[in-house]
């Protein structure tokens, strides 16, 4: 199929545009590279905003595509309770221009990238995809506000695949493409950094009613990711209707034993300290994917262990990650 991929530069993006390309797909990358590495890629690049509704109007009028896997938004919780504005614009207003495009060239399927943060406080754990949507930050109701949109653009003949995903982690077995934010605010790759001496790790979570005082989070491979959205285009190409799926390994680690788990893989028991607490984080959720599983015949191939190993062979081999801007 020929498709357009937005956000493809950035992490998750950049490993499912790698995993269509190995699968014979024919791949355009339409990104804004605020956030993610033209290195990352080896596919053709349209640079622009999804807030520019004529450019992504034309790129999907003149691109024939057949389908569209719209990663593209911004994705930090902090930032967006002090910035709500640039979630609701972007992530929101963008991907209604994306939509509006691909019913204008007459595209009609989507696969989603979407959040566990659209469920807010877990209410059942695992958290099923019926489950609550009350979400606790402008970035989750952001997700959740634009699965909505899609629901009602069925309307259209419009199918789409929203995929849930919890936190991802690791990087590429081969070392060659992996996590690079500047700022990094997820835990794994900053944990990594402590280890390797890179920058002094801090807790940055807020005390919380679980056994060891830690949130709990369900931590998913990239490459499981990757897989999973593979796997939701090939449903839409033969027919499936629209759909959300949580992704998930299906269990919770706290973040004291994902730090134990950097210490254990990469053999430091580097320093910690509590550092200034981020807003807006419930204190447990991990996935209930039996779903995901049951329709799509997907199930996640690496552990938790995996996810720190290549991580690690990711920052030892990319100091700089993709380099300086």
């Amino acid at each position: 199929m020929r498709l357009l991929v937005t956000g493809g530069t950035g992490y998750i993006g950049s490993h499912t545009v790698r995993e269509l390309v190995r699968r014979g797909h024919e791949v355009v990358v339409f990104d804004n590279l605020r956030l993610g590495h033209r290195e990352a890629i080896s596919v053709p690049l349209v640079e622009g905003e999804l807030t520019d509704g004529a450019l992504i109007e034309r790129t999907l009028a003149d691109g024939h595509f057949e389908a569209v896997l719209h990663f593209a938004g911004y994705a930090v919780v902090g930032e967006s309770v002090t910035d709500p504005r640039k979630y609701f614009t972007n992530n929101v207003g963008g991907s209604i221009n994306l939509l509006n495009a691909m019913l204008a060239a007459g595209v009609r399927m989507l696969v989603f990238s979407s959040t566990s943060e659209v469920y807010g406080e877990a209410q059942a754990l695992p958290v099923p995809e019926d489950h609550p949507k009350l979400p606790t930050n402008p970035y989750g109701e952001s997700k959740w506000m634009v699965e909505q949109v899609l629901n009602r653009y069925s309307a259209y003949g419009l199918r789409s695949i929203a995929l849930r995903y919890f936190n991802a982690a690791g990087a590429a077995e081969d070392g060659t493409l992996g996590e690079d934010h500047r700022p990094e605010s997820h835990l794994i790759p900053n944990a990594i950094l402590g280890a390797l001496g890179r920058k002094p790790f801090q807790f940055t979570c807020s005390p919380v009613p679980t056994p060891d005082g830690t949130t709990i989070r369900d931590y998913i491979h990239v490459l499981d990711l990757a897989a999973a959205h593979v796997l939701a285009l090939d449903a839409l190409n033969a027919g499936h209707s629209s759909a959300a799926y949580n992704v998930g390994l299906g269990r919770g680690y706290s973040t004291k034993q994902v730090v134990e788990t950097v210490q254990q893989v990469t053999g430091v028991r580097f320093a910690t300290s509590q550092g200034q607490p981020r807003e807006g984080e419930p204190a447990e959720k991990f996935a209930s994917n039996e779903r995901i599983q049951a329709e799509l015949g997907w199930s996640p191939q690496h552990d938790l262990e995996s996810m720190v190993r290549t991580a690690l062979s990711w920052h030892r081999g990319h100091p700089e990650g993709y380099g300086q801007r």
